[in-house]
């Protein structure tokens, strides 16, 4: 991730375009028109051999003959040209280029292995200059009058970003844009991305002052922990929208699992883009209702929801597109209803929708209105209107208006003026009024859901997970073992015993299961264990056993033991002959009445890496098909959100004399399988099918296992940035106490608020430059919920009495997007202090960022904290005042650049 001289590319003030031309309808032509025609102020200078002038502007033959050195250079030149141009651009110093030339190849070369592209992009870092391309039809920043691409049309000047990889998408949405009035703060195709991405258009636009919000339209994504990281920042700050195209499932038949077969590539990108906080939509209408909606309506709670209208029809309409999203309209108290009973028809409909009939006046929409805006039970509202010779639409809307404007009572009003000509007047006064409004009553409701959706997304980077219910210690070593054995004899599908056996592991319960190689060994087994039994075929070769009948349950006696032995064997010498047939599983009959047969698994995806997915269980779990997917890590808020995506939950939570499932135990497993891929980056595949749950628990009765050997460690290959377990450091303070030095996790909330009230009025001063009472939650979950990807924090803790956490410091760092600089505060509980902890948590900090490559640790110290200061000094940073004189610059080298 790195935002390095990305300031050229986006407010250049100079630029240069290498192969413009005088020819109609070339690339080179139209992107000098456009840049003239667009009034950038600054120097535009055309490169070509071939012309004196270009356009009217004087030409130069190469880039070595520029008078000075463009902050941007545009190639729209052949193929075999941008290598030996990019080189010349980087020997001049330029720091940004734009390639629009497409067929730059991808495939690696028979003389020397590589591809152009990648050569491009070896060049380009050499001299650290930054492409956008190859491929792409360029970008325009409409507020520096810059069109530095081949577009048909302007793009008029407003606060949205839009981000595609489609150049052809980009020329419709700027045309569809035009005519409806919006405009951008930044435009522009990544194209091939060969080193411009998503993740770094994001971390630029996340902190950019003229965006508001920023829309992306992604075909696929290449960097995903980049990309998370990212765009998880930038949705703290602002609006991120996203179309996916491509959400068709591919590639799904070559998997060995169910869970492999159920996680199609589509459900991971939504699991990822609910993860980051990144509101999904689907069309490109869509996309900018949402803006307009996310930008008139601020501050968002709750989703009970009501309609009125004028007809029943729209309201039906509204109410089905509701229901039809897995929304309830909300029912009306009778208060309300008798209220509304006094200045309505008899006929009106006495519940929501609040049909108040079709000869409704002017005053009959504010007469209801003013009760249902009184209504605290009630957080959104949409008002429709269909046309009438009884009232002008734009009168029916002025009455609304006022209305709302006038009401005591804040409530997020959404309005569907339906028609054409006839409701053109009354949206242009809603947009006026600042009132979201839309064409039809199906757009309004969606606008609604997006609300919601939106809230939930921003509720989830901020809330504090429930702690573990019970802490597990995973005896990695006998999991370890079972997958080194498998690998060492070159097998890559673990048997179920071998499966279990690392379940059991990790603290996850198992049905306990013998192996037996003959009938007889069976027969003993069966016999030991008890009557009835399951018996299951051992094969190498099958990964699903009741595809080939490979499962015989309730056998209660020796000779239907031998029989069902006998059957599987011929059974599947039927279906495959070549195979081979080891023995057979014994397992006790798991008698759970009232139990739910549950799917946990894992799979591997190509972009994302492992995921884990969750659902419906049992034989025909690929025909139920209710499943969801999550991103590890996962705490017990995650989980329990997997969870709830399925519709098996509603039955998981209880219903009429059926208990509710042990949910504390189900989300735990889904934890302990998360640090189990976590730990294992040789398992690619696995399914636990069924996991039974009940009040009592959960059990796995079956279980298996694809591994291959790691090519890189477990938590590399996450999406997202794992805990770092493995920084976690006991330290000795001055007079011997022992204290835990370790990251920071979102479950320390709470603790750190209370860390927070035990400080000192003046280590607040040193620590804030100022005088804090309290933080809010929102700003304390930033504290403690971090990317660990690009920030840190430190805490010493140690546990009380009453054996729960105690905060007593904490160093936190976070670093720039280039991983250049990284700036650090410290501050250490007031009676702890003379300890030594503050040093021993700054030495940590030191270290740890001297290994994450940071080039130098900066620091704000006030010019009184003699003590900060001196302990600064100690550690080899440099102290200066900075320009304000009220406060001290501490740095430290840690790296070269």
């Amino acid at each position: 991730m790195s935002i390095r001289h990305l300031q050229f590319l986006f407010k250049p003030r100079s630029i240069a375009v290498i192969g413009a031309s005088n020819k109609l309808n070339r690339v080179g032509n139209v992107v000098m028109g456009n840049l003239l025609r667009a009034g950038f102020l600054g120097p535009i200078m055309p490169v070509n051999p071939k012309h004196q002038a270009v356009a009217g502007v004087l030409a130069y033959p190469n880039v070595h003959a520029l008078p000075i050195v463009p902050d941007l250079a545009i190639l729209c030149t052949p193929p075999q040209t941008i290598p030996s141009i990019i080189q010349d651009l980087g020997e001049r110093g330029v720091r940004a280029a734009v390639i629009m030339t497409a067929g730059l190849s991808k495939e690696p070369s028979q003389s020397d292995g590589k591809c152009v592209q990648s050569v491009i992009l070896e060049i380009a870092q050499r001299h650290r200059m930054r492409v956008l391309g190859p491929n792409t039809i360029g970008l325009l920043v409409p507020h520096l009058a810059l069109n530095a691409s081949f577009a048909h049309v302007e793009a008029m000047t407003g606060n949205l970003a839009f981000v595609s990889q489609s150049g052809a998408l980009c020329t419709v949405v700027l045309d569809w844009a035009r005519s409806r009035g919006i405009g951008f703060s930044y435009f522009l195709a990544l194209g091939d991305s060969v080193d411009i991405d998503f993740g770094d258009v994001l971390d630029y636009l996340g902190s950019d002052p003229s965006t508001d919000a920023i829309l992306l339209y992604i075909e696929s994504i290449t960097e995903s922990r980049k990309f998370m990281s990212a765009a998880r920042a930038a949705a703290r700050n602002k609006p991120v929208l996203a179309i996916k195209a491509g959400r068709r499932p591919e590639g799904a038949a070559a998997a060995v699992s169910h869970t492999g077969a159920l996680a199609g590539s589509d459900d991971v990108y939504d699991a990822s883009f609910r993860r980051a906080g990144i509101l999904r939509v689907f069309e490109i209408d869509e996309l900018f209702d949402a803006v307009e909606t996310l930008g008139r309506v601020r501050f968002f709670s709750g989703n009970r929801f009501a309609i009125l209208t004028n007809g029943g029809g729209p309201g039906v309409l509204a109410a089905d597109a509701l229901a039809d999203a897995g929304g309830t309209l909300l029912r009306l108290s009778e208060t309300t209803i008798q209220q509304l009973d006094t200045v309505l028809p008899n006929t009106w409909s006495r519940g929501n929708p609040i049909d108040i009939v079709g000869d409704a006046s002017a005053k009959r929409y504010t007469n209801a209105l003013n009760i249902v805006m009184q209504d605290q039970d009630i957080d959104a509202l949409l008002v429709t209107h269909a046309p009438t010779a009884i009232v002008a639409s734009e009168d029916a809307a002025h009455s609304v208006i006022t209305a709302i404007h006038a009401s005591a009572f804040k409530k997020h009003v959404l309005t569907s003026w339906l028609g054409a000509e006839t409701a053109v007047k009354a949206r242009r006064l809603f947009a006026e009024a600042n009132i979201p409004t839309y064409e039809t009553p199906e757009k309004a409701v969606r606008a609604f859901l997006h609300l919601v959706r939106y809230r939930q997304s921003q509720d989830m980077l901020m809330e504090i997970p429930p702690s573990v219910p019970q802490e597990f210690h995973p005896i990695s070593s006998s999991a370890r073992y079972v997958i080194e054995q498998a690998l060492a004899q070159e097998r890559f599908l673990l048997s179920e015993p071998e499966a279990k056996a690392i379940l059991a592991a990790y603290g996850i319960p198992t049905v306990e299961t013998h192996i037996a190689n003959t009938p007889e060994q069976a027969v003993r087994f069966a016999e030991q264990i008890g009557f009835p039994v399951a018996i299951k075929i051992l094969s190498p070769h099958i990964t699903h056993k009741a595809d080939v009948g490979g499962v015989a349950l309730d056998i209660d006696s020796p000779e239907t033991v031998r029989t069902a032995i006998a059957g599987m064997r011929q059974r599947l010498h039927e279906v495959d002959p070549k195979a081979t047939m080891d023995g057979v599983t014994i397992q006790p009959m798991a008698r759970r009445p009232g139990s739910y047969e549950l799917l946990v698994g894992v799979t591997t995806d190509s972009v994302f890496g492992p995921i884990i997915l969750f659902g419906h269980g049992g034989a025909a779990v690929e025909l139920v098909r209710d499943r969801a997917v999550a991103l590890p890590p996962l705490n017990m808020k995650l989980a329990n959100e997997l969870i709830n995506q399925t519709r098996i939950a509603t039955l998981l939570k209880g219903f009429r004399n059926q208990p509710p499932v042990d949910l504390e135990a189900l989300s735990l497993t889904l934890i302990q399988i998360s640090h189990l891929i976590i730990d294992f980056p040789e398992i690619v595949e696995l399914d636990i099918n069924p996991l039974l749950v009940d009040p009592q628990g959960v059990l796995a009765l079956d279980a298996r296992m694809k591994i291959i050997p790691a090519k890189t460690a477990g938590s590399d290959r996450l999406a997202i940035r794992p805990y770092p377990q493995e920084l976690e450091e006991w330290m000795t303070l001055r007079f011997g106490q022992r204290v835990l030095c370790r990251p920071i996790r979102p479950e320390d909330e709470r603790a750190h608020n209370k860390f927070f009230k035990q400080l000192s009025p003046e280590d607040i001063r040193f620590r804030f430059f100022g005088l804090i009472q309290e933080l809010p939650h929102t700003q304390m979950a930033r504290f403690t919920q971090i990317d660990y990807n690009r920030e840190m924090a430190f805490i010493a803790t140690i546990a009380n009495t009453h054996d729960h956490p105690e905060t007593l410091g904490v160093v936190r760092t976070i670093n720039d997007a280039n991983n250049h600089t990284a700036e650090f505060a410290i501050i250490v509980r007031s009676d702890m202090k003379g300890q030594g902890l503050g040093q021993l948590l700054l030495e940590k900090m030191i270290r740890y960022c001297q290994a994450r490559g940071v080039v130098q640790l900066v620091g704000q110290v006030r010019t009184d904290n003699t003590a900060m200061l001196g302990l600064a000094k100690r550690l080899g940073f440099t102290v200066r005042l900075t320009l304000e004189g009220d406060a001290m610059e501490v740095k430290r080298i840690l790296n070269t650049d």
